[in-house]
């Protein structure tokens, strides 16, 4: 029940910035716990009071002279210690009082002080002006600055449309009184209603007009057949009589019993004031209440023993018998009264009333959904809906405060609204319900009508949390309900388990309803290969001869039988028939059943199909047709080597459907796709730099463990093998910081060190080696990272260093960088020794030309032998060797080389010798042909 409220003027649109005292600690911590918190802020204009909170936002303010009251629907009085304490310019004192029901907070304000109230933002709120202070001025003026509204008329035999441009926004009350529309504005002003603007009313015969000291009305002379509406837009009013009839609403009623006598409280969204009026041709007086847009106002007419509400198109009008009633508007709120009080009927009358009115009466089951529900009886929709709707308003009012009132009114309002398919205002009906009255919120029938309104609409796990209450555990229509879910999830078997447990409450659903849980149990048995079950059960559709769209979707699963049966061209002709179906979500998997046998026959060919099903993919989403849809379009991408194609679909159906069945197999797809372009060479055809952009766009695939690695390494083998070493270097990276340890961080880390030396990057690469240093690592491993480690050293010059780190290993890498260490310390005689010793017995094998390492070896062996001028070491080198001369990449070279410098040749060409002999290309070639041999590409 609603409290007066004062009148909120447009004061509130120029508040200002609030700065909000700070609150205790336990109260801003627990706001959003405590029934009721009290916040107090101030400026230098107002200050500013709001109750907030689950019952302090529905606290009820009136003004009684000086006295500001707030009624709390709570017996705990509110914490008002601030205010009584340290009270707010303009007022005297707070006080707190106990009533029945509740507890009140009395504000006493100063002579001249002022106060608005109004609600905002979850809260009810009171400014408090001090004397001398204020709220903003009103806006401009409405009436223009002639005094006169212009009004435009627009008619034809069958509508009568006028329009009121004011000048700022006015009040309207807009309604029918027998024979007569009443237009009524809370404005004084003259009407432009000239003779020639009326000459012309389309159905209605006459039009009147006449102001008052602060008010307008006008009155239309129209058949009572004829119906009205009103719109508002800024600050015009349109009115319409004839036509299509609107859809009013919006004001509520509630009784009022604790501030004085009986009163009736209408809740009008910015009301304006009341205005009597005497009707010039019955000569009765009436009431009108204005209000401003949008439009809102009485679905149906309310006939109470001391007034009548009658049906308007905007605000509220009301006719009385009596004298003394009083209509008063405070607020958002209308208050009808008598100084004795109304005679209002019991709370429980309209209920009664409602059930003897055949309101939807409660289903043996649950979840289960009548098909009497649906009926208007004599009424058409629109009224039945505006009836119930109303009394499920009003109880829901008197109930406001009481949370163990009667339900039947709003329960009777959701069965009407689910039986006539209206699902989303259904489930806001049971929320606001459970809201009201959370107790409710374990009752079966709530339960199950949400939870069917919420499955009806795709809802479904939301639909299976209101059906896993234990309540409706065993009842059969939730079986249903739930197996009709199961298989909107592909869970097949659940689906069969329950749909068999739900079997004796299918046939008392309406035919509709049997028709589409028979196609989802045909589906079901379809699926788990029970051929015969799912041919019975499509006959059992058939028979229900439900709607056009219901039979197409048991055609679709029909042609999915003929398809499993063999019978192909049945089952192609039934999918061509469903694709052309105005329905999205049936014509898709009919496109896509017809592609899919098309090209199994080989009329269709995979680019033709690719084309046909990229458009499916954008038609309907968010179910396992769009996944089969992708599913489809990836392998044939995949097929064609459209490899970005393929995995770019794949991917874009995300994590959206995790958990259907099918997301699982598309992401195994997925996952085998990148397999088979990264780790089987699929992707080997692409050039490297498109192979390494297609893995960066698609690296969150890559797999944990031995494959991910793998396919890292011949990625980075690739990149390699074009000289593409800092990509290269960052692939093996990120694999050494974010995916490795042990020993396989260590291999990877070596790699990752000889590409920085491939890259001529000798610190980077020490860093790889020391970064990943760790005990108990294979002898060939340690070999390989001292042979790195040294060489690095050696490219910094740091070559005591490198030697020490070399030790006494003997190993092939470890000799070959202790030559070129002897090399670059110009010890020539010990390095020529150490680059015949690489070659050990190569020279008995003529019939075999040198490699390129072996050439640059041997000649670095004559230059080295001829500068430390060991002519005995040389002599026999050219003796072994001189025989490979002729068939040398560099004749001229080792020809030089291995005579030695007493042939003739200068210093000069010793010196070219020795420094284009340079033994790091072959290093590097040498290391580039590991990288193939590791990763199986040698």
């Amino acid at each position: 029940m609603r409290k007066g409220l004062l009148k909120t003027t447009v004061a509130l649109t120029a508040m200002g910035t609030m700065a909000f005292a700070p609150m205790a600690p336990g109260v801003a911590q627990d706001a959003s716990l405590d029934p009721v918190v009290v916040r107090i802020g101030a400026n230098d204009s107002f200050t500013r009071v709001e109750f907030a909170g689950v019952i302090g936002s529905r606290a009820r303010i009136r003004r009684e002279n000086r006295q500001v009251i707030i009624r709390v629907g709570s017996t705990a009085a509110p914490d008002i210690a601030r205010l009584r304490v340290d009270p707010p310019p303009g007022v005297e004192r707070v006080e707190t009082r106990g009533v029945q029901g509740g507890a009140e907070v009395v504000i006493y304000l100063a002579e001249g002080a002022q106060a608005v109230t109004g609600s905002a933002d979850g809260a009810v709120f009171i400014n408090l002006y001090a004397p001398g202070q204020s709220p903003a001025a009103a806006a401009s003026p409405s009436v223009p600055a002639s005094g006169v509204v212009p009004v435009s008329v627009s008619a034809s035999p069958e509508r009568l449309q006028l329009r009121f441009d004011w000048a700022a926004p006015v009040g309207a009350a807009v309604f029918r009184r027998g024979e007569a529309v009443w237009v009524v504005f809370d404005q004084a002003a003259r009407l432009d209603l000239s003779n020639e603007a009326v000459r012309d009313l389309g159905p209605a015969t006459g039009v009147r007009w006449a102001a008052g000291p602060d008010y307008v009305a006008l009155r239309i002379a129209a058949p009572e057949n004829l119906s009205v509406s009103a719109a508002g837009q800024g600050a015009a009013w349109t009115v319409t009589v004839g036509g299509p009839a609107g859809a009013p609403g919006g004001v509520l009623l509630s009784r009022d019993e604790d501030a004085g006598p009986t009163a009736l409280l209408a809740e009008l969204a910015g009301a304006g004031r009341a205005v009597w009026l005497t009707d010039p041709l019955v000569g009765d007086r009436f009431a009108a209440v204005t209000a401003l847009a949008p439009a809102k106002g009485m679905g149906s007419r309310r006939r109470l023993v001391d007034l009548t509400l009658l049906p308007t198109a905007q605000g509220l009008a009301v006719e009385t018998a009596t004298d003394d009633l009083r209509v008063s508007v405070q607020g958002d709120l209308v208050r009808m009264t008598r100084p004795s009080g109304l005679s209002l009927s019991p709370p429980t009358d309209s209920l009664q009333a409602a059930a003897q009115a055949g309101a939807p009466r409660r289903a043996p089951y649950a979840a289960l959904i009548l098909s009497t529900w649906a009926d208007t009886g004599e009424a058409e929709f629109g009224a039945r809906r505006r009836q119930l709707q109303a009394d499920a308003v009003r109880e829901a009012a008197e109930a406001e405060d009481n949370p163990r009132a009667p339900v039947e009114a709003r329960l009777a309002l959701t069965r009407f609204l689910i039986g006539t398919g209206l699902h989303h205002e259904a489930i806001g009906a049971l929320n606001a319900l459970v809201a009201n009255a959370p107790a409710m919120a374990s009752e079966p029938e709530v339960r199950g009508l949400r939870g069917a309104a919420r499955a009806a609409i795709g809802r479904q796990n939301e639909a299976l949390a209101d059906f896993s209450g234990s309540a409706l555990a065993n009842d059969p229509s939730a079986a249903v309900w739930r197996g009709y879910i199961a298989a909107q999830q592909s869970d097949w078997t659940t689906a069969r388990q329950s749909f068999a447990q739900g079997a004796r409450a299918i046939d008392q659903f309406p035919p509709a309803w049997r028709a589409r849980f028979g196609t989802a149990h045909a589906l079901a048995a379809l699926e788990t290969g029970d051929m015969a079950a799912a041919r019975s059960l499509l006959a059992y559709v058939f028979s229900q001869n439900p709607p056009a769209s219901d039979q197409l979707a048991a055609r679709l699963i029909q042609a999915r039988m003929f398809e499993l049966e063999g019978q192909t061209d049945r089952a192609l002709a039934v999918y061509q028939a469903v694709a052309r179906a105005p329905l999205e979500g049936l014509s898709t998997p009919a496109h896509l059943g017809a592609i899919r046998l098309r090209m199994a026959s080989g009329d269709l060919t995979p680019t033709r199909a690719a084309a046909e099903l990229e458009p499916l993919r954008w038609r309907w989403r968010g179910d396992a047709v769009e996944l089969e849809v992708i599913r489809s379009l990836g392998g044939i991408y995949l097929s064609q080597g459209r490899y970005r194609e393929a995995l770019d679909a794949l991917r874009g159906a995300g994590t959206r459907f995790s958990a259907l069945p099918q997301s699982a197999e598309l992401q195994q797809d997925l996952s085998q796709a990148f397999r088979s372009l990264f780790l089987e060479g699929a992707a080997d055809g692409l050039q490297p730099v498109q192979a390494l952009a297609l893995f960066y766009d698609f690296r969150e695939l890559t797999p944990v463990g031995a494959d991910g690695d793998d396919m890292v390494r011949r990625l980075a083998r690739r990149l390699i093998d074009v000289d593409l070493l800092a990509p290269a270097a960052e692939l093996l990276q990120h694999q050494v910081d974010n995916r490795l340890d042990g020993v396989a961080q260590a291999q990877i880390a070596t790699d990752l060190a000889a590409v920085y030396l491939m890259n001529r990057q000798p610190e980077q690469a020490l860093r790889a080696i020391w970064a990943t240093r760790t005990t108990l690592l294979p002898a060939a491993l340690n070999a390989e990272r001292r042979a790195v480690e040294a060489r690095a050293l050696m490219e910094l010059g740091r070559y005591d260093h490198a030697l020490e780190i070399l030790g006494s290993d003997q190993s092939v890498p470890a000799r070959e960088v202790r030559a070129d260490l002897q090399w670059r310390r110009l010890d020539y005689g010990a390095a020529a020794a150490s680059y015949e010793a690489l070659l050990g017995e190569r020279w008995r094998d003529t019939a075999t030309p040198l490699t390129a390492t072996e050439e640059t070896r041997l000649i670095r062996a004559g230059v080295g032998y001829s500068l430390a001028r060991e002519a005995a070491p040389l002599s026999r080198l050219s003796e072994r060797y001189g025989r490979f001369i002729e068939g040398a990449r560099s004749s001229g070279a080792l020809r030089i080389a291995l005579a030695g410098q007493g042939s003739g040749q200068s210093a000069s060409d010793f010196a070219a010798l020795a420094a284009g002999a340079d033994t790091f290309n072959g290093w590097v070639a040498a290391m580039k042909q590991n990288f193939r041999e590791r990763t199986g590409a040698a």
